[in-house]
């Protein structure tokens, strides 16, 4: 791994909590995901299973881990199964994790090879009342493909269709929502391998740099600051492209007079950042430029201070909804007239700007949470307000990460430029 590993703790602590709300004899099963194939023997790089590497801590294909608070076979209140290694695979694919160094890394004392897995999994169910699966619960997760958490529950049903089958995604949402302090501090390293990254991109953009070779620049930064490399694929945007809000392509020349449009985060340990910032790439604003940028950063400050405990997500939205319409009447996108005509239901505001302010962000980008419920203190909320002008060729996002707290919002992005002044006193340093 290119990071330094989490401490164990971490992960008993949050195996503690879900065996918490978890009823008497319950057994929870976590899969790691699947090696998937890219073609003949080769396959994409390995992600693991978010919920099973925040309780185990392990990133390896053909995990599994097994939780059973109270089991009533002594020493089995918690299993780690891990693939056998070979000097075969060894020497085809480097080390593989030990019995001893998996239960280092996750904490589980009993950790077995997955040859004992079907034997041992066939006498929990039979002493379980209720068995607690992990599905992809994510709000937007559609795939053509099924999962091995999804395929493994298929033929569970089909081996013990008495057995009582439970969700465990609901108790793992409420559960991941809230950061603990060593999740932020990994969340932090992150956003701070981002930022350096940000520094080093301003300082080598100029009219005729092509966005992949910005795209390189910031890849090269994060491996060498030791990231796992990106948490998700980068948006950079130039130009019309800033208005593309999947834009990924990254293949366009940057040229003299256009804004670049950057949308990037590292991942440290598994735990993601989520950074976007817009810039001129010819190092100066131009008037209108920059009376939009400006627009969209006061949008984004007064969002910020939204973002406290007890806040109503869904009105939340709405509010930065009214936020960027008083910003686009002073820009004479819209009229008086216009907003005192629109649908309620469609506001005239989205055409400039059309997606959410935020979401959780933790080891996945978007993290998974409960939409409904209220804001609490540990979450981390990614804020990143927006006005695209097509017609004008001007996209505008700024987006930084925020810790909710007790005390006020926490910017966990803070010492990373976004004013304007900063901006072009960095891309204009010799």
């Amino acid at each position: 791994m290119k990071y330094y590993p989490l401490p164990s703790g971490l992960f008993s602590y949050n195996r503690q909590r879900l065996a918490e709300q978890l009823p008497r004899g319950s057994l929870a099963i976590f899969h790691s995901n699947d090696l998937m194939p890219r073609s003949g023997d080769t396959f994409f790089p390995f992600r693991h299973n978010s919920d099973l590497y925040y309780l185990s801590g392990i990133d390896q294909p053909e995990t599994i881990l097994l939780l059973f608070p109270g089991s009533p076979k002594i020493g089995f209140e918690e299993v780690l199964f891990i693939r056998p290694t070979s000097e075969r695979l060894a020497r085809y694919e480097g080390e593989q994790l030990t019995p001893a160094k998996a239960r280092r890394l996750s904490g589980v004392e009993k950790v077995l090879s997955t040859e004992k897995y079907e034997p041992i999994l066939r006498e929990l169910l039979l002493l379980s009342e209720q068995v607690y699966l992990n599905q992809e619960e994510h709000d937007r997760f559609s795939s053509p493909v099924l999962t091995r958490n999804q395929r493994m529950a298929q033929a569970l049903r089909q081996a013990y269709p008495a057995q009582n089958i439970q969700r465990s995604g609901p108790l793992l949402k409420a559960l991941r929502m809230i950061k603990s302090v060593a999740e932020v501090d990994a969340i932090q390293q992150a956003v701070n391998i981002t930022g350096q990254a940000f520094i080093e991109i301003m300082q080598v953009v100029e009219p005729g740099v092509k966005e992949n070779e910005v795209e390189a620049c910031m890849t090269a930064s994060f491996l060498r600051q030791g990231a796992n490399g990106h948490a998700y694929e980068p948006i950079v945007a130039s130009g019309g492209n800033s208005c593309v809000l999947h834009y990924t392509k990254n293949n366009a020349v940057c040229r003299d007079g256009d804004l670049l449009l950057m949308d990037f985060g590292a991942e440290y340990a598994n735990y993601a950042a989520d950074l976007t910032r817009t810039i001129p790439v010819n190092g100066r604003f131009s008037k209108r430029q920059r009376a939009v940028y400006e627009a969209v950063l006061r949008v984004q400050r007064a969002s910020i201070q939204l973002l406290v405990p007890g806040a109503d997500l869904e009105e939340y939205h709405q509010e930065v909804g009214r936020l960027v319409e008083s910003e686009l009447l002073q820009l004479g996108l819209l009229d008086q007239k216009t907003v005192l005509q629109q649908d309620a239901k469609s506001p005239a505001y989205k055409r400039y700007f059309m997606h959410g302010t935020s979401h959780h962000l933790g080891l996945d980008v978007h993290d998974p949470g409960l939409r409904y419920e209220k804001i609490q203190a540990g979450m981390v909320f990614t804020c990143e307000p927006a006005i695209y002008i097509l017609e004008e060729q001007i996209g505008i996002r700024l987006e930084n990460n925020i810790l909710v707290s007790e005390n006020g919002p926490i910017d966990l992005t803070k010492n990373i430029p976004i004013e304007v002044e900063a901006i072009e006193d960095w891309m204009n340093k010799a």
